[in-house]
């Protein structure tokens, strides 16, 4: 630990200032709570949401995880997380069924969450309506009456164009039947994850200045219609050349000197995990 900066960079009036903002937050699922964003040494839109959120709530004997588009060693995670042990000196994992805060980019693990962790979403784009309605004061009024036809319309005009719901990430989320959500740019295999998953979701978007929040046990439905339900990536017949796993978000490549394409698992670790059992 730096002993030139406070326990995890803030002073703890900024601390408090934002776990307030979490608090309220939490109180009222889905629901985006303006939050005073703080400057840091990251450049905006490299997860300066999610890292303001971390350091505001990590403490002395947390362990934590960072993963960046279900890697663990990018250069975002690593940043992140050398920012993080510099000014608190808590203990890092790539393991996580270890980590009790786990701050991600785009992916949420594979390995189910639990009640004793926390789920930290960096967000780019809060807001789900900001795509047909560029006023902040026009989308708060929707909110709170409740109208959200332009995010239908969204879907219906991708399944009039391509014959099926075409978001391949961020797609929108109704939360506790009344906010629909920004799940961030999470894909839509990780959408499920969400529903009443027992672990604490929170969302930060330092550029925005908003935080938001899925507590456990929370009812999170993709919004979809009936005639046209919502479905996760297919990835049937296609296999982790890694581990070999079929069950798992994977990433499409292609080998540069064969030009023959592979899949392999998008989350690092828990591939890791299971090359490791398979060897045993």
């Amino acid at each position: 630990m730096n002993i030139y900066y406070n326990f995890a960079y803030f002073d703890e009036g900024s601390k408090q200032e934002i776990r307030r903002a979490i608090l309220k937050a939490v109180a009222i699922p889905g629901f985006q709570v303006p939050f005073a964003s703080r400057e840091m040494p990251i450049a905006r839109g490299w997860g300066t949401g999610g890292l303001q959120l971390t350091l505001a709530l990590i403490g002395r004997s947390d362990i934590l995880k960072v993963i960046d588009q279900g890697c663990d060693e990018s250069v975002n995670a690593v940043s992140i997380k050398r920012l993080v042990t510099k000014t608190t000196g808590v203990d890092i994992t790539d393991i996580t069924e270890r980590a009790t805060i786990i701050q991600s980019r785009h992916r949420i693990p594979e390995v189910p969450l639990t009640t004793d962790q926390i789920l930290v979403l960096q967000v780019p784009i809060p807001e789900p309506l900001r795509h047909y309605e560029p006023s902040e004061m026009a989308t708060q009024k929707l909110h709170a009456e409740q109208e959200y036809s332009g995010a239908w319309l969204m879907l219906f005009e991708q399944i009039m164009h391509y014959r099926h719901m075409s978001t391949g990430a961020d797609h929108p989320v109704l939360v506790h039947n009344r906010y629909v959500m920004a799940p961030s740019p999470i894909p839509r295999y990780d959408n499920p994850k969400l529903n009443y998953s027992p672990a604490l979701v929170l969302l930060g978007a330092g550029r925005e200045k908003k935080v938001y929040a899925v507590p456990p046990y929370t009812q999170v439905v993709s919004l979809a219609f009936q005639d046209f339900p919502f479905r996760v990536e297919n990835f049937s017949g296609k296999t982790c050349r890694l581990c070999g796993y079929a069950a798992a978000y994977l990433d499409e490549l292609v080998d540069d000197t064969t030009g023959t394409t592979f899949f392999q698992c998008n989350d690092t670790s828990y591939c890791f995990k299971r090359r490791n059992e398979t060897a045993l």
